[in-house]
């Protein structure tokens, strides 16, 4: 079989396709061949070695094969396994049970991490929503705070006529944080640049800023909810831009942003009714799964497929990524793919 693997930290050049041997799936393991996996941010994070990727892996990569997201076919199981078998169709996130590995043909994945593919996605759909998706969820679902800080999920607190902003919206994250929150019956305001704007409005955003012609902080506009995926505005300057009980959660951004978050976050929570700060992820959860599965059965979230690309070009399409043009997901197939962007909703 086929992987894509790297041996050290660096950009997509120290990626390099190898042969490997099948692998056999322990007692409690599933053997899956992959059919379609997909890029994140995370595998940027990962490949380039960030500053909190290197907490206990200062000088080598904990995973040589990167990727989390997976849809594919179960191929045969371990003796211990009794809820699957070959032939059923699975999808989820390897990055909390199996430590990444999804840019391969074929991987040994836990019992308690399989999940069942929902029959009326593509093995594409389903690679594009584990990760991405249940980011927008959680993050969105950002309620109290937990700790300084950071924020619990899923207690519901994005509501039907709050005003949200997702900043970064064009990405993966943000096409579903989009939808997610008009599937809540939110007013959304979608901010990236110019070139996006057409397909978050063709997505459900009621609103769109171009980040670089109008600063959001500055507008006079005032948001319950601001999902920051970029982090191109201080924390200061976006607690201008929410309600007298806004919240305001980071979902990525720089190293440096994200330590203010968590400096200043719990500072502008206590001394006031607006709350700032991140929310843990969760990945892999069964519920969250389940609610983006009828969310895609009812229409309402629907993956946003900019390009696709083959195992082997792995390199190049985290170069892509790494660019920042790209229209929501990039998928990888174990097929001959290519630029595939066919509308919003491809």
């Amino acid at each position: 079989m086929r992987a894509i693997v790297r041996a050290k930290y660096g950009s997509p050049d120290v990626l390099h396709l190898e042969e490997f041997e099948r692998p056999i799936p322990k007692a409690n393991e599933a053997l899956v061949k992959v059919l379609a996996s997909s890029l994140n941010a995370a595998d940027l994070e990962d490949l380039r070695g960030n500053p909190f990727v290197r907490i206990g892996a200062a000088r080598k990569p904990r995973h040589s094969i990167l990727g989390s997201d997976i849809a594919g076919r179960v191929e045969a199981v371990g003796m211990n396994v009794r809820e699957f078998r070959p032939g059923d169709e699975l999808w989820g996130d390897l990055s909390a049970t199996s430590g990444y590995g999804t840019f391969v043909e074929y991987v040994c994945v836990p019992e308690k991490a399989l999940r069942l593919k929902p029959a009326g996605m593509t093995f594409e759909q389903a690679a594009a929503i584990p990760t991405a998706a249940v980011v927008a969820m959680q993050n969105l679902r950002a309620a109290r705070p937990s700790a300084p800080g950071f924020f619990l999920s899923g207690e519901g607190q994005i509501q039907p006529g709050q005003k949200v902003l997702i900043n970064g919206a064009g990405g993966g994250v943000g096409t579903f944080a989009i939808q997610i929150a008009k599937s809540f019956g939110a007013k959304v305001t979608g901010v990236d640049s110019a070139r996006k704007l057409d397909m978050l409005q063709s997505i459900g955003a009621d609103h769109v800023i171009d980040y670089a012609r109008e600063d959001f902080t500055k507008s006079g506009q005032r948001y319950d909810l601001i999902l920051d995926i970029v982090c191109n505005r201080s924390i200061l300057s976006c607690r201008r831009a929410l309600s007298h009980r806004g919240t305001y959660v980071i979902v990525g951004g720089s190293t440096p942003a994200i330590l203010q978050a968590l400096l200043l976050g719990p500072l502008i929570t206590n001394i006031g009714r607006k709350k700032m700060g991140l929310a843990p992820w969760r990945p892999n959860r069964k519920e969250d799964l389940d609610s983006l599965k009828a969310l895609f059965e009812a229409g309402k979230v629907v993956p946003v497929i900019d390009r696709r690309y083959p195992l082997s070009e792995v390199p190049e399409a985290l170069r892509y990524l790494a660019g920042g043009r790209q229209l929501g997901k990039i998928v990888i197939t174990m097929e001959n793919g290519g630029e595939a962007y066919r509308g919003a909703r491809s």
